[in-house]
């Protein structure tokens, strides 16, 4: 592994490539998948149930006769849309407290490092499960409650990336100037910080895909017949006898694109590494 111009995008990397040409399918299907599918995700037909991989159906069909392929297709928007709710509830509620822990003081500062600790002791699927019992079975409230949790994260990767801009000289002289301290943070700090920004929030973006496969699989978030990544895995699951190889598909779609983010997060990551 060779490593490439410090601070720029590895797009050259065949992983790089790989990562782009995925997360562009999942994108295009995230936004046309309902309206490409060859039949009807929804239509049951009990004399097709569990049927294997034909040229009709590509991945067959499952213990209700609906195809499983067209299933899959209708339900990345979902899944995708789902993920990017919960990964940008984190970064509103975690990237400007994070910057605001270094510029308001040291109450401010105590203050928020002690709400992210408590936060991150919160296990992320039990809390999902906590919030949606209480606000109701939604896949908007279990997505609030993931992007709840990825504040931490994304607070401290923040705080961590723009400590040390606080006593960068060029800071300093714009403060001597009399520069305000949002003047600051946008002209010098903000452009520093977003790199690192960017490759926490596309390993974030995984780590939210597993999620919402996770609750969908569980049965929370959506209501049946409505396809998922997650539903249509935990559907397959329940007929190992007769499809054993069945949940291989769902799982593998989940697992690619969940391999795809973490690649792009490396290719744009400051001075990565090939």
């Amino acid at each position: 592994m060779s490593v490439i111009t410090a601070g720029r995008p590895t797009f050259r990397l065949p992983s790089a490539r790989f990562a782009i040409a995925v997360l562009a399918v999942v994108a295009f299907l995230a936004v046309f998948g309902g309206t490409v599918t060859p039949h009807d995700p929804l239509l049951q037909d009990p004399d097709l149930a569990l049927r294997g991989p034909s040229l009709t159906h590509l991945f067959g069909t499952d213990y209700l006769g609906r195809d499983v392929f067209s299933r899959l297709l209708a339900g990345t928007g979902t899944t995708v849309v789902a993920a990017l709710e919960s990964v940008g509830v984190g970064l509103a509620l975690g990237v400007l407290p994070g910057l605001a822990s270094l510029w308001l003081g040291r109450t401010v500062e105590w203050v928020l490092l002690r709400a992210v600790d408590a936060v991150m002791t919160l296990p992320f699927i039990v809390f999902a499960i906590a919030v949606t019992g209480i606000l109701g079975n939604g896949l908007t409230q279990a997505m609030v409650a993931i992007g709840v949790l990825f504040a931490p994260l994304f607070f401290r990767v923040t705080r961590a990336a723009g400590l040390s801009l606080t006593r960068a000289q060029y800071v300093e002289a714009a403060e001597l100037f009399g520069a305000s301290r949002w003047r600051i943070l946008r002209t010098h700090v903000w452009g520093k910080v977003v790199p690192t920004v960017a490759v926490t929030a596309a390993q974030a973006t995984g780590g939210a895909l597993l999620a919402v496969s996770s609750l969908t699989f569980l049965g929370i978030g959506v209501q049946p017949p409505a396809p998922t990544w997650g539903g249509v895995l935990a559907s397959e699951l329940g007929f190992l006898s007769q499809q054993p190889w069945a949940p291989v598909i769902p799982a593998a779609l989940i697992m690619v694109a969940v391999a795809a983010l973490n690649a792009l997060a490396d290719a744009i990551r400051p001075g990565g590494v090939a």
